[in-house]
């Protein structure tokens, strides 16, 4: 999902139409380095904005490490204009992804407290442009991408229903979908539920509903049906939610308010 087109429209906006800031002769060295604890993530889209610029990359960790502060995850070597071109492009990539990785790592952690099957997983609410560094990054802290892309699985969501019946919906799309494309429907009691195995959903994801009521939902739930619960879960709330029997927790919170991790480039 990252493009040459993506990494060059990056720079294009940090480096503008006259650079004078980085008109720097010669060739130098560089090194990113951890500020903080951290896990690793983005590294290869930083990668990616030196190789366009000609200059020399490689990790110095593998994707999904524990860094602490003082560890340098990435080495480059090239024309110093364009290793300072690079910098604050990959710094801000990099940070930004492990940000998500290390909050990803800490929800999967939080989990595991109370269940060793619950599969912690990303949701559609990412940052446009950057869907592909944040769902990699999710991976790499230990969690599920959920759907990539509308694509990837029918969700009937609440407008669905309110269109056009939650029964017909379901079978409106089952219609119209692959054999290989499961079927996702999100309910808002644990009745609908119910309503929604019966009228053939793969899936059945509750929304925004306490810990008591998932559970509840859970269990009214056939055999072979995977549950989700999903909406406004944090990571203090994550818990309980993990310890109601169900499948999968979706969390938007990975992507849209995960803390940026702190690193500096160092050239020389």
């Amino acid at each position: 999902m990252l493009t040459t087109e993506t990494v060059e429209r990056w720079l294009t906006e940090d480096v503008g139409h006259r650079d004078v800031t980085n008109d720097v002769p010669g060739d130098t060295t560089g090194r990113l380095v951890a500020k903080e604890p951290a896990v690793a993530a983005g590294l290869d889209a930083a990668v990616a904005v030196f190789d366009s610029l000609g200059v020399e990359a490689e990790n110095a960790v593998e994707v999904g490490d524990a860094v602490e502060a003082g560890d340098v995850v990435l080495r480059v070597a090239g024309d110093a204009r364009n290793v300072l071109r690079g910098e604050r492009v990959a710094a801000n990539v990099v940070g930004h992804a492990s940000g998500v990785a290390t909050t990803t790592r800490e929800a999967v952690d939080a989990a595991r407290e109370v269940s060793d099957s619950v599969r912690v997983a990303a949701t559609r609410k990412t940052t446009p442009g950057l869907r592909g560094v944040e769902k990699r990054a999710v991976v790499a802290g230990g969690g599920d991408t959920h759907r990539l892309t509308l694509s990837g699985m029918v969700m009937v969501k609440d407008n669905h229903v309110a269109e056009l019946g939650l029964e017909e919906a379901v079978r409106r799309f089952a219609e119209r979908k692959s054999f290989a494309t499961k079927l996702e429907v999100e309910v808002e009691t644990p009745e609908m539920g119910e309503r929604a195995a019966a009228a053939g959903a793969d899936i059945v994801l509750f929304d925004n509903l306490p810990p008591e009521a998932v559970r509840e939902g859970v269990s009214r739930l056939p055999e072979g049906v995977i549950s989700e619960a999903s909406g406004g879960i944090t990571l203090e709330t994550l818990p309980a939610y993990a310890d109601t029997g169900v499948d999968v927790v979706s969390m938007g919170w990975l992507t849209h308010s995960a803390p940026s991790s702190d690193f500096s480039f160092r050239t020389g």
